[in-house]
């Protein structure tokens, strides 16, 4: 066992399978007390069991560490309000939560239903943010702890999981939203957008150029858990882990911008002015999308 987190209690969601479970298992080779939530679901949400968050618990220990199993499902706030209180009812102090349960219904918009919807946004945003809410309580308390929210480069759209990108986009707004409110506390929160070897990123319809383990992203993690990544200052961060690399994600900011002279904006005033003034800022994913066409009529899959 290292001791890169020692002394700390991190909890994790979906750490039954998969990035979640490399990071459960890296913080507890670094020393953390680990709290194990998995609602023990499929992909697509279905079939819980909560068989999947005790294994986890049981490789933990079987190597030396300390860890606890919690299968609640944290898109309800009875479920998140749990993960917390069972690290502080087991280990007496909560130092981190990391939020990586997420599931997948792939449908066109225009086809997408309500049930396909709520269960996905529900899973991925309100489960960050009914583990945050419980955990920043604690945190601004205790004046000190580390919020990490699971992003993805779909943020930035995709073409059949709009619930997945919406609830993906919402994550980052949810990061940066507690990095400010809770900074006078002491308490970091930042993003991971992840590109790894998944059961959930087996459907991705491209061969990814960039791409790594599971292992890769939990190291990442496991930096940003430790007192070195609050010593530097990190918070309000998306950064993308591909394996080998590493990537901070621009900050929100006003790209171009015009001011209407002589009188209020008109539609016909705007119609000559925004195309050489204020213009577009082009959509990378849009390139993406054509070359996935083009090689679909080739037979091929695009790198990406």
């Amino acid at each position: 066992m290292a001791n890169f987190l020692a002394g700390k209690t991190v909890a994790v969601t979906g750490a039954g399978r998969g990035i979640g479970r490399a990071v459960a298992l890296a913080a507890a080779a670094q020393g953390a007390r680990v709290v194990v939530n998995d609602y023990g679901v499929g992909v697509d949400g279905a079939e819980p069991t909560s068989a999947i968050a005790e294994a986890v618990v049981k490789e933990i220990e079987a190597a030396g560490g300390e860890a606890v199993a919690v299968a609640d499902d944290i898109s309800t706030m009875a479920g998140g309000q749990r993960v917390v209180d069972t690290a502080l009812e087991t280990y007496g102090r909560l130092d981190g939560v990391v939020c990586v349960a997420g599931i997948l219904r792939e449908r066109m918009l225009f086809n997408m239903s309500e049930e396909e919807w709520d269960p996905v946004v529900a899973t991925h945003l309100k489960g960050t943010f009914t583990v945050f809410r419980a955990a920043s309580a604690v945190m601004r308390g205790q004046r000190s702890g580390t919020l990490i929210g699971f992003t993805s480069g779909n943020h930035q759209g995709s073409v059949s999981q709009a619930n997945y990108s919406a609830a993906k986009g919402g994550i980052i707004s949810l990061v940066r939203s507690a990095a400010l409110g809770l900074h006078k506390y002491g308490v970091t929160a930042n993003a991971v957008a992840p590109v790894a070897r998944t059961r959930m990123s087996a459907g991705v319809p491209m061969e990814l150029a960039e791409i790594g383990e599971p292992e890769d992203v939990a190291a990442f993690v496991v930096y940003l858990l430790s007192d070195r990544a609050r010593e530097a200052g990190v918070t309000g961060q998306v950064y993308t882990v591909a394996g080998p690399k590493i990537a901070v994600w621009a900050q929100p900011r006003e790209l171009r911008a015009a001011y209407a002279e002589g009188g209020p904006w008109t539609p016909e005033r705007i119609a000559e002015a925004l195309p050489g003034t204020v213009g577009v800022d082009p959509m990378p994913m849009l390139t993406r999308l054509e070359e996935m066409a083009r090689a679909a009529r080739d037979g091929a899959r695009p790198n990406r």
